[in-house]
């Protein structure tokens, strides 16, 4: 992995999108720098249509150590996720959402604002080793990262609230069974499975993995039956794209598509 200077890395490799958590002396931990530096990474990725498929990683042991709460304790009356309109908001509270695929792939620690990050992201990886906890309550606070909807929505009440009320940790077996994570890996490996499904998506027509993402969330955010309602409207702009065609040639050419945004 590239490892550039600054608090996030960043690598392109075709239409893939590597972003790396680049604070590993402490343990990735989020200060307002790393903060702002993974929203415009983000950002950058939302705003390029070459790149198809971005993924999370951190260098270092661990994935991070949640909130620098040294640093941003004085902030967090304010806000500490504090975005402009044009800015990428990695954990999708408020503001603008990424309209395209994000995979997260963690190991060591994974707390708080860490396992936050992943429920916002639409595939997560776990290496085997990976420790979470969401320890807000022991530290004064709540989880203001999306835990109180997300955790709870993935894994039902009452296993969500075992841990977000006791700030108890959890491993990967728990998370997966939680269904927190979609993948446990041997350690070590994450990264390189997260790169293998992310080339395995950007083979895909990128304008209908949009499209299947816009209407799964809107399955979740606003219900089932308002979504299934607008589906026509999600599937009939892609009826005429060149994608669409390419897609239908390819099957009965019996080869590979190759798609292009179009």
């Amino acid at each position: 992995m590239s490892n550039q200077e600054g608090k996030v890395s960043r690598e392109t490799r075709g239409h893939i999108f590597l972003i790396g958590l680049n604070r590993a002396a402490k343990r990735n931990a989020f200060d307002s720098h790393l903060i702002k530096d993974l929203s415009l990474a983000l950002t950058e990725y939302e705003n390029n249509d070459a790149l198809r498929c971005a993924i999370i990683f951190a260098h270092g042991d661990h994935f991070t150590a949640g909130l620098d709460l040294v640093e941003l304790q004085p902030k967090l009356a304010t806000g500490v996720f504090d975005f402009s309109d044009e800015e990428v908001n990695p954990w999708g509270t408020v503001g603008r959402k990424l309209s395209k695929p994000l995979i997260v792939a963690v190991q060591g620690y994974c707390y708080t604002a860490g396992i936050e990050l992943f429920l916002n992201a639409d595939i997560a990886l776990a290496s085997e080793n990976t420790q979470f906890a969401q320890m807000e309550v022991q530290r004064g606070i709540l989880p203001f990262g999306g835990a109180t909807a997300r955790f709870t929505q993935a894994a039902g009440w009452a296993k969500a609230m075992r841990y977000l009320l006791t700030g108890d940790s959890f491993d990967a077996k728990a998370a997966f069974d939680m269904n927190l994570i979609t993948e446990i890996c041997p350690e070590g490996t994450q990264i390189n499975r997260a790169i293998e499904l992310a080339e395995h998506i950007a083979q895909a027509a990128p304008l209908a993995v949009k499209a299947t993402l816009a209407s799964a969330r809107e399955a979740i955010n606003v219900g089932y039956e308002t979504a299934f309602s607008q589906l026509q409207s999600h599937l009939q702009p892609l009826l005429t794209t060149e994608d669409v065609q390419e897609g239908v040639f390819a099957m009965l050419q019996k080869r590979p598509p190759v798609f292009k945004g179009k």
